[in-house]
């Protein structure tokens, strides 16, 4: 297995080299809610998207702080991720907007109405279905990446 949840430089490089992935978030109802987005990797392991700040997901995440998120459906390696997510103040959406802009050219990441998601990894999960039989492995990364404020 390559991509090996316990590495972060791993990690970030399989949500680089895919670029977009599912995010799960909870309505207030307790409803589940998904959609496909670009995702933006920082070194650290953190993981940023931008949405628009009327979304359902923006508004779920201000009621329900976590998130799921999976990338690589579109081959035999998957990525599930889950931890906390906020989203960013105007401080730190001015300094991440521009490391997202880096990743995502032409985003509309400052752009008014919309928001900056900071997603901070506590569990990650590795599938790879290439393998017979086929591999798991997981790892917790509470201690490695300090929280968003």
């Amino acid at each position: 297995m390559v991509l090996d949840p316990n590495e972060r430089e791993s990690v970030v490089a399989f949500l680089r080299d895919h670029g977009r992935g599912v995010v799960a978030t909870v309505s207030p109802e307790g409803v589940p809610e998904a959609a496909l987005v670009g995702l933006v990797a920082l070194d650290d392991g953190s993981i940023l998207f931008n949405a628009l700040a009327s979304s359902r997901k923006v508004a779920n995440l201000g009621a329900r702080p976590v998130i799921a998120i999976v990338v690589g459906t579109d081959g035999d390696v998957t990525l599930q991720i889950e931890g906390p997510a906020s989203i960013a103040g105007p401080d730190r959406r001015a300094a991440l907007g521009e490391e997202f802009l880096r990743h995502a050219p032409g985003s509309r990441v400052h752009e008014e109405g919309f928001a900056l998601v900071v997603v901070t990894p506590e569990w990650v999960r590795v599938y790879d279905a290439s393998a017979a039989p086929s591999v798991s492995a997981e790892a917790r990364w509470d201690a490695g990446i300090p929280p968003v404020a």
